[in-house]
């Protein structure tokens, strides 16, 4: 059979495809069953990396540029917009294409190129109270992959799919809250799941309530790198001889994955420059200003996703990023972080909440949690959902391949 699923993931992206009749992940070689949404163009060579090749390419400091996040310029502004590639201006949609293409060679070169039909993950809003954007986003990626080579492309809800696959391995009846958090999105689905319903292709009567918001890993990245990096690069300082603080735009493009491509151009370095002889501390903007000059800015973001990811383990990390005129150095605690994300946590249980209102359904009629995606694993998070639905079993599923099993799976029914 000539179909699979591909999971897009802001952060991380897998694909399944189905064989002997099972849905099978492809393997990325050393990147493992997931792959970081990464491509590195370098401008010292014509080779273009993906993955964690991608990342360590950029890391070794070769020559080039490193894109991330992709997922979240689709129903944006930045998808009509182009960016400098190898001494010329490239279309956004042109270098998802080109990730596309890396998951379609990949498949090619372990004896699956075949696959032409496939179901694309997507989350239940790309953009959020804007119904027309969110269409657009779906047709962007719908003619990325179709240009790409996968002829017949359909959409899944990505926690449809996650408790797809989540169902394939119950043995009873369960009523279960589908949470998934990604890098760039967060669904929820609220799904009657057992072993005979897994079988039925329709599954309509058994979703009672799919949600979503636009927050996920990144979100929670930008905020800890807001109140934790940022100020010591100048943020929140003050223009010399005033009580005002600089201003405060570049930063917050700094802290965001998908922005920093946009601040490596001449006029945000004059900007800077002029930050600079404003700043009543100018020793700080001269980091901000080296970290953008030296395209530094995606090193800082991954230490700071680093010390994120430390965080669910351990009470306090070091985060810093070295190679600079002076330190650039921190120690963060949970605490601290968790007061960073507050907002945001708040946001995802009120959406949670508007789910359990959508179904009609008190939380004591959930018996089981199901958590997927990177971020669902932050502590904090999951407290509160334990807290919320005290009387559920909470399961924490494959952080990375539920979603693409899942496709896989319902690619294998619709185009049986």
């Amino acid at each position: 059979m000539n179909a699979g699923g591909i999971d897009f993931g802001t952060s991380n992206s897998s694909v399944g495809y189905m064989s002997d009749g099972a849905p099978t992940l492809l393997a990325f070689g050393a990147d493992g069953y997931s792959v970081p949404s990464a491509i590195f163009y370098s401008s010292e060579t014509p080779d273009t990396y993906f993955g964690k090749q991608a990342v360590t390419q950029y890391t070794e400091e070769v020559e080039g540029r490193l894109l991330r996040s992709l997922k979240s310029i689709l129903g944006s502004s930045l998808m009509g917009e182009k960016t400098a590639i190898r001494n010329r201006r490239v279309p956004f949609s042109e270098i998802i294409q080109d990730f596309f293409g890396f998951l379609r060679s990949t498949l090619a070169e372990q004896g699956q190129g075949d696959l032409t039909q496939v179901v694309l993950g997507r989350p239940v809003h790309f953009v959020d109270d804007d119904p027309d954007m969110d269409r657009l986003a779906e047709q962007q990626l719908r003619d990325i992959a179709r240009n790409a080579g996968f002829q017949h492309v359909e959409f899944q809800f990505e926690p449809v799919a996650a408790a797809l696959a989540y169902e394939s391995e119950l043995q009873d009846e369960q009523l279960a809250l589908v949470v998934d958090i990604g890098g760039g999105t967060a669904d929820f689905s609220i799904i009657r799941l057992s072993p005979t319903r897994h079988r039925q292709t329709d599954r309509a009567s058994d979703i009672l309530s799919t949600v979503g918001i636009h927050i996920g890993g990144t979100d929670f990245d930008r905020l800890l790198s807001l109140q934790a990096m940022m100020p010591l690069l100048g943020m929140g300082s003050l223009v010399k001889g005033t009580s005002r603080a600089l201003p405060q735009s570049t930063y917050f493009d700094l802290a965001t994955w998908h922005r920093i491509p946009l601040l490596y151009n001449m006029a945000t370095a004059q900007r800077i420059r002029q930050i600079q002889l404003d700043a009543a501390q100018p020793e700080q903007v001269q980091l901000l200003r080296e970290v953008v000059e030296n395209r530094r800015g995606h090193a800082l973001a991954r230490e700071v996703e680093q010390a994120k990811i430390s965080l669910s383990e351990a009470p306090s990390t070091a985060c810093g990023l070295s190679g600079l005129s002076s330190q650039l150095q921190t120690v963060i605690d949970r605490q601290g972080f968790e007061h960073a994300i507050d907002p945001v946590v708040q946001r995802l249980l009120a959406c949670v909440s508007g789910a359990m209102v959508d179904a009609q359904l008190q939380p004591s009629a959930i018996t089981r949690v199901f958590y997927t995606g990177g971020t669902s694993a932050v502590p904090m998070l999951q407290q509160e959902f334990r807290k919320l639905f005290a009387e559920a079993e909470h399961v924490q599923g494959d952080a990375f391949g539920s979603v693409g099993l899942g496709l896989t799976i319902d690619a294998g029914r619709r185009f049986a």
